[in-house]
């Protein structure tokens, strides 16, 4: 479905003006995404410097251009299997009111574009439930739209 756009750029199809744009991408066999406007930038897999202490989703912390960027394992972080990091993996650098982190995930897949009445409340079956703000269905796959305020961890929670 193409949307027409009126010569001052807006668009004549109201529905498509209420449409989100999200990134998505692969942790094991399933498929997250969030807001694009949340995401900084996406960096290769960079190996992180340990921090002692930290709660077992932190996979340490990077030098970005000068400033230390904790890395989440966004893997460990929703309660899924854990894996080493591989060189393919990638870290998606989010930006959620002044926290600023890295969420290392298997892959970057896609931007999709959805409007909100696509979207369908989880159902509230365990706490983990908390991190998926709503689910999608696009082209037969199930896509989970990540809550980042609940995902990432506060400055207090990573140095605990």
């Amino acid at each position: 479905m193409t949307a027409h756009v009126e010569r001052d750029g807006s668009s004549a199809d109201p529905a498509a003006s209420s449409r989100t744009e999200y990134l998505s991408f692969r942790i094991g066999e399933s498929e997250y995404s969030v807001e694009i406007m949340s995401v900084r930038e996406i960096r290769g897999w960079t190996r992180t410097t340990s921090l002692p202490h930290a709660p077992n989703f932190v996979r340490g912390v990077i030098n970005l251009r000068g400033t230390v960027l904790p890395v989440i394992d966004l893997a460990l972080r929703l309660g899924l299997p854990a894996s080493d990091p591989e060189d393919r993996n990638v870290i998606i650098v989010v930006d959620v009111g002044s926290r600023v982190m890295g969420l290392r995930v298997d892959a970057v897949s896609d931007i999709l574009s959805f409007s909100r009445d696509q979207l369908q409340p989880p159902p509230e079956m365990t706490q983990k439930s908390r991190f998926v703000r709503a689910l999608t269905v696009l082209d037969d796959r199930m896509v989970r739209l990540l809550d980042l305020e609940a995902v990432l961890p506060s400055t207090e929670e990573i140095a605990a």
